[in-house]
C-alpha cells in the first residue's frame, strides 16, 4: 500500500475527532506564528495540514494568505465542507511533500505532525530539498515532531523520534533555531504524546 492509499484509508475510516493529532485549539503552533511575528497578509503554508484545524483558526485571526498542503484528498474535501464559503480563502493542494514542486515562496511553513512519517534518509532529504525552494532567506520554518519520548508507531506506522540537539543538526545548513520547546499532546483516546516544537529561520543560500 502507498502512502496515499494509506491516509486515504485513516480519512475515509475516522472523523477528525477520532485521529490521535486531533486539537481543537492547535493553541502550540499559533503561539508559535505569533512569537515569530508572522504578518497577516505573509505566505503560510501548513504542511500535512489535512482537515485540521489550524486553518480555521488563522482566518478567523484575519491571515490571508493561508495554504493547506496534504497527502489525502479526502482530508482536503472534508476541511473545504467543514469551512464552507470560507474554504474559497484557502490555497488547496493535493501532494506527497517530498515531490512537491512549489510554485511561490512562503513567509512560514508550518508542520504539525507530518514530518515525523518520514523515516528514511531519502523522503527527510526530499523533504528539505523542498523546504529550502519555498523558504526565502529570512522566512521562518515551524516544526512539530514527536520527541525521543514520543510514541514510535503512529496510526499504523513507523515514525521517527528526534531530539532537539538532532533536529537542529539536521537543518542547520538551511536554518538557524530561534526557539525550541517540548510539549504534551493529550489524545481523544486520553493518551499522552509527547512532542517537539522547534521554530528556525532561513538562513541565504
Amino acid at each position: 500500500m502507498s502512502m496515499r492509499q494509506h491516509w486515504e484509508g485513516v480519512y475515509n475510516s475516522k472523523q477528525l475527532s477520532e485521529v490521535s493529532w486531533y486539537q481543537p485549539i492547535p493553541s502550540v503552533s499559533l503561539a508559535f506564528l505569533e512569537e515569530l511575528a508572522i504578518e497577516k497578509d505573509a505566505a503560510i503554508i501548513d504542511v500535512g495540514g489535512g482537515d485540521s484545524l489550524l486553518a480555521d483558526h488563522l482566518l478567523e485571526k484575519g491571515y490571508s494568505d493561508i495554504t493547506v498542503l496534504d497527502i489525502s484528498s479526502t482530508a482536503i474535501v472534508r476541511a473545504q465542507k467543514r469551512l464552507g464559503v470560507k474554504a474559497g480563502r484557502v490555497n488547496w493542494i493535493v501532494s506527497d511533500i517530498t515531490g512537491f514542486v512549489p510554485g511561490r515562496q512562503y513567509v512560514c511553513w508550518h508542520d504539525r505532525a507530518a514530518f515525523h512519517f518520514l523515516t528514511t534518509k531519502e523522503q527527510v532529504a526530499g523533504y528539505f530539498s523542498v523546504a529550502q525552494k519555498a523558504i526565502p532567506p529570512g522566512g521562518k520554518i515551524v516544526i512539530g515532531t514527536f520527541s525521543e519520548t514520543g510514541p514510535s508507531v503512529c496510526s499504523g506506522l513507523p515514525v521517527k523520534q528526534y531530539s532537539e540537539s538532532s533536529l537542529t543538526g539536521l537543518v542547520k545548513k538551511w536554518f538557524k533555531k530561534i526557539k525550541c520547546l517540548e510539549t504534551d499532546h493529550i489524545t481523544p483516546f486520553n493518551t499522552l504524546q509527547r512532542y517537539l516544537f522547534c521554530s528556525f529561520k532561513r538562513i541565504n543560500a
